[in-house]
């Protein structure tokens, strides 16, 4: 664990390091600063990119691209934990935007079955376009890099409106990363009048806490995006009982390398990949201390499941796992 957290605390600290209030009202970010260039949606639509997707808005931006396995599918799957918290202002106060940074591949196709396998409601828009419009874009928002693997793992979250924008990181506490982006929104930040752990509670409803067992710190961080333990299938399977039903061996290297497992056809994962088209477990550079924290917690947390629903239906209630449920494969 402590290798994974080292990587994260860096890309938090820097990440995080101005993200209090939003920046001050600025004239620099407008209708005259954003490239104002025809782009295409995931469902093949041609739309201007400050015109129909900037202007006057609430945004939040990523950088993505379908291919990646590494960071890409875990931003997504944050960002649509995010999403699902703040569903109903999604489309209507506050849209997503994901550009992709490698236009020369990312097609409206593979864009819709990337975006498909996290989010199918309205409000969140994937684009791509001629590779020079989308890297004028891409250099405008900061991402300046023309390699698509070196790209900002970030987000931008921006108000055209008032011209108030900020950056922040996807790995930051989920209730902290929603909090932003709502203050983005003057009048929300005006009549706020609950404190930010009182709201947390509030958008908290299966009463997941953080205990001392570094796998479930784990679990939370970088597996609760995609997947749950004893709900249903999500981005990815469910896990309960995955300890019972693979081979321990092939769950540490699952965690530790899923790209040399799919490198050497292994077909379990190829039967994986099959079944949750558009996103692959990423590479996330875990230890084996980190793959044997995961793997305890997740047979503790199948047995503690195991004995609830032994137990009469009156005497619990269903047990859940944190993670969003606005869609089910």
């Amino acid at each position: 664990m402590k290798r994974w957290s080292m990587i994260f605390a860096a890309v938090i600290t820097i990440l995080l390091s101005n993200t209090g209030e939003p920046a001050a009202k600025s004239s620099r970010w407008g209708k005259d600063y954003f490239p104002n260039v025809k782009v295409v949606t995931q469902d093949g639509k041609k739309v201007k990119f400050y015109d129909d997707l900037i202007k006057d808005r609430i945004v939040l931006i990523s950088f993505i691209f379908t291919s990646c396995t590494d960071l890409c599918p875990l931003t997504t799957a944050r960002i649509a934990q995010v999403v699902d918290r703040l569903r109903d202002e999604i489309g209507k106060d506050i849209f997503v935007l994901s550009i992709t940074v490698d236009p020369e591949n990312d097609t409206p196709d593979k864009l819709r079955t990337f975006a498909n396998a996290f989010y199918t409601g309205p409000g969140w828009t994937f684009i791509t376009g001629k590779p020079a419009d989308i890297r004028a874009i891409n250099s405008k928002l900061g991402n300046k890099s023309d390699v698509a693997t070196q790209h900002r793992n970030e987000i931008v979250l921006g108000n055209d409106k008032t011209g108030e924008w900020t950056r922040n990181s996807p790995f930051a506490d989920i209730e902290n990363l929603e909090l932003a982006i709502r203050d983005m929104d003057p009048d929300w930040r005006d009549r706020r009048h609950v404190r930010q752990d009182a709201l947390a509670a509030d958008h908290n409803p299966h009463g997941l806490t953080i205990g001392r067992e570094p796998g479930q710190v784990l679990f939370k961080k970088i597996c609760a995006p995609c997947h749950t333990v004893g709900v249903t299938d999500h981005i990815g399977p469910d896990l309960l009982g995955v300890t019972d039903r693979r081979d321990p061996k092939w769950l540490v290297e699952m965690i530790m390398n899923p790209a040399r497992l799919r490198a050497n056809r292994d077909p379990i994962l190829a039967d994986l990949d099959a079944k949750y088209k558009g996103v692959r477990m990423p590479n996330l550079g875990l230890s084996a201390s980190d793959a044997s924290d995961l793997i305890s917690y997740l047979a503790s947390r199948t047995v503690q499941i195991e004995e609830l629903r032994a137990q009469p239906e009156e005497s619990h209630l269903h047990p859940t796992q944190g993670g969003s449920h606005h869609q089910h494969k």
